[in-house]
């Protein structure tokens, strides 16, 4: 099959078949343009052409890159040139598999970065203002301070609440939110996140409505336009150096620091994983390392023989 189709066919099943979310299959046609290109960049355009030898050509080509690509993102390029050619052999398209021998390159295990209590609530002052403390022409402001608290108070990524409805929000204390490969998880919400999110559905989204089209979606932007990931990313941004946080803070940060203070809680890390929608306890169990590292600089500053 001719690569071009070969792709196209596999980013049809990857959305679906596999129910894979847009930024996910977009990821993935970013990587496999960048394959097919280097493959055609040689005479190759059909998929049953493709060798082992061709294909570690182009991981190793990948890697000593100028400037450098990082570890996460050949791991997730050498992920998508698999994943395609294992397809085609999976629907008889082709007969062998020439990435199957593909090594993925061992990434550096990153302590993920989490603020400390002080800092996010800092952060979440900062976005906006508190339900009791707003003005009826703060419509932003309140959106703002809906939006953060509802990350720290979820631990959803920003992509899942950027596409949130408002009646993913009609069962009380919990919410529904939808993640990777379209699976669903009921997380609790807490009464600030619930109070300024109430707030701002009822004295901020309704003006902010009738600036757009109707949608159904939780989140809108100035205009009345759903907000997108890129918009949620400068309201952190903004709040975070309006807070005078000196340390980068992302969506994600809010997530770190959502699943590190449920630990040092006293949480138990299945129930972290549930909440985080992970599919493996293991990848929840890198958020204890930094809770050792806690309990580890208390003992040393507390206990009289520590040092």
């Amino acid at each position: 099959m001719r690569l071009e189709r070969a792709v196209d066919a596999y980013l049809r099943h990857s959305a679906i078949e596999r129910g894979l979310s847009d930024h996910t299959v977009a990821a993935y046609g970013r990587d496999l343009a960048v394959y097919r290109g280097w493959l055609e960049g040689r005479g190759v355009v059909d998929s049953a052409a493709v060798t082992p030898a061709l294909v570690a050509e182009f991981a190793a080509d990948r890697a000593a890159a100028q400037p450098p690509v990082a570890a996460s993102s050949l791991a997730r390029l050498q992920s998508s040139v698999r994943g395609l050619h294992r397809f085609l052999v999976r629907e008889g398209i082709d007969d062998v598999d020439p990435s199957s021998k593909l090594t993925p390159p061992k990434q550096a295990r990153r302590l993920p970065k989490a603020l400390t209590i002080e800092q996010t609530e800092r952060l979440l002052d900062a976005a906006g203002p508190a339900p009791a403390d707003a003005m009826p022409g703060e419509l932003v402001g309140m959106r703002d301070r809906a939006l953060l608290e509802l990350l720290y108070a979820t631990g959803a990524r920003v992509s899942e609440i950027v596409q949130l409805d408002v009646d993913d929000l009609a069962h009380g204390d919990v919410l529904r939110v939808r993640g990777k490969g379209s699976k669903e998880r009921i997380v609790p919400i807490g009464s600030y996140a619930r109070a300024a999110v109430d707030a701002y559905l009822t004295r901020a989204r309704p003006e902010l409505s009738r600036r757009g089209r109707a949608t159904p979606k939780l989140f809108l932007g100035a205009r009345g336009a759903p907000l997108s990931r890129q918009s949620a990313w400068l309201v952190i941004q903004s709040a975070s150096e309006r807070a005078g946080l000196t340390a980068h803070v992302s969506p994600h940060t809010l997530r770190h620091s959502f699943a590190t203070h449920l630990l040092q809680g006293g949480a138990d890390v299945r129930v972290v994983q549930e909440l985080l929608g992970h599919a493996s306890v293991a990848t929840t169990q890198i958020y204890t390392h930094v809770s050792v590292d806690a309990l580890r600089d208390v003992y040393a500053t507390s206990h009289p023989r520590a040092r």
